[in-house]
């Protein structure tokens, strides 16, 4: 059973009732993320995240640490562009304790200097790694292509130069701005009770105040004409990204372009992985996905590809592509692929941690959650009619964005280069 409530200074509680579980999940989320950001202060969402973790008001970080892996549960947070979430997975009989500290770390935050510059120190490999890892890496050259001089276009984790002149002002300034109560969600899932998270939750928070809400830059949903960047690299294979900005969150089409997705290189049966990696024998990895935001989203193509096959590995995945928005899909296709994405959307359900990203994720960015049977309805009433519309409109090329990272030869990225100008 799911249980929303939503307390007078607007801090949200919602819960997932599954009494068969032994365990819970539970998560502390903040509408706070990169691009809240400015280019001054990037990366400071992701590296307060960090800190949250050195110590709080309560608790220091070995208590942290301690107090909840010694019930055998593990914690942990993440920083996304739109917000920043402290969770944790225990025995549902930890439950107070567990929520002690994670809104403890997550509002009261206990900053020094020493444990400021150590951590600064930490992020700073952080970022030579990603750097370092080409599947990472070109991701964030791909969204500098897709969102350029834009916050969603420039690392969460932030630059050197960013991360290398963050002060506590600077950590205390965003914390104070974004950290106040119309921004928190509380989720939960697993054998909870919800009136005593509520009561948990009241107790807790019953200082914190709803402040202005603080809004960001708007994302462009389109652009006008295709985009390239290649980033030479001695590697072993070519990393390979394609992204076409597509649809927000709440867009109708939604559920249309998420089968679309799973059609064309969702899963093993998808068209890209059938002629790319089967029959061609051009790639070793090659996958899509979708990436929704607020108020834009891109429909991505990666790759991991033979330093020699790239050229025609972009030619096949491109023919592919406009193959669907030319002539859509099959009526076999459509139901392979909504009875994938129903399946797959239920095991989800079955965990408890992907269940608590799931409802407070929803809630923190739309304010509600669909239940099964509508996400169910909207999935089955999808048409091939859809399919094509939505694959003509999105897959249109000059929405295309093209990221690689490899030894890239002269002639290969003339090519390339060629291919992308002139593909119909």
């Amino acid at each position: 059973m799911r249980c929303l409530t939503v307390l007078s200074n607007h801090i949200r509680i919602v819960t997932e009732s599954l009494k068969d579980r032994d365990s819970m999940a539970l998560g502390v989320w903040v509408a706070a993320g990169g691009r809240h950001e400015i280019s001054a202060n990037k990366g400071v969402a992701h590296f307060l995240e960090h800190m949250a973790f050195k110590g709080s008001r309560k608790y220091s970080c070995d208590q942290i640490k301690e107090s909840v892996e010694g019930v055998g549960g593990n914690l942990n947070a993440f920083t996304s562009e739109e917000e920043t979430c402290y969770y944790a997975k225990v025995p549902s009989a930890h439950l107070s304790l567990t929520f002690d500290i994670l809104a403890d770390i997550a509002l009261f935050p206990r900053i020094t200097h020493k444990d400021l510059e150590k951590e600064r120190a930490v992020i700073l490999e952080e970022i030579k790694m990603y750097h370092d890892l080409p599947q990472y890496h070109v991701m964030e050259l791909l969204e500098e292509l897709l969102w350029p001089d834009h916050p969603l276009g420039q690392s969460l984790a932030g630059t050197p130069q960013s991360v290398g002149r963050m002060n506590a002002d600077d950590l205390w300034g965003f914390h104070h701005r974004l950290y106040s109560a119309q921004n928190i969600v509380v989720s939960a899932c697993g054998r909870v009770d919800h009136d005593r998270l509520v009561g948990m939750v009241r107790r807790k928070f019953a200082t914190l105040k709803p402040l202005p809400k603080v809004n960001y830059p708007q994302a462009r949903k389109t652009q006008d004409k295709p985009a390239a960047r290649f980033y030479e690299k001695n590697t072993e294979q070519m990393h390979l990204a394609l992204g076409y900005l597509a649809y927000e969150t709440n867009h109708k089409d939604y559920y249309v372009l998420s089968l679309l997705n799973v059609i064309l290189g969702g899963n093993m049966s998808s068209r890209l992985f059938n002629e790319v990696r089967e029959r061609r024998g051009l790639a070793y990895s090659i996958s899509s996905g979708l990436k929704t935001l607020d108020d834009t989203g891109v429909f991505l193509v990666r790759a991991g590809v033979d330093n020699g096959k790239i050229v025609a590995a972009l030619e096949l995945v491109l023919k592919v592509l406009e193959g669907v928005r030319r002539r859509g899909v099959t009526a076999d296709e459509l139901k392979r692929a909504k009875d994938y994405y129903l399946g797959q959307f239920l095991l989800g359900l079955e965990d408890t941690m992907d269940h608590m990203i799931w409802v407070g994720g929803a809630v923190i960015s739309n304010d509600q959650v669909k239940t099964m049977k509508q996400v169910e309805e909207r999935t089955r009433a999808v048409t091939l009619a859809d399919i094509k519309r939505v694959a003509v409109e999105v897959l249109a090329v000059r929405r295309l964005n093209v990221a690689l990272i490899g030894p890239l030869t002269r002639v290969q990225e003339e090519q390339m280069r060629r291919i992308i100008k002139f593909c119909r």
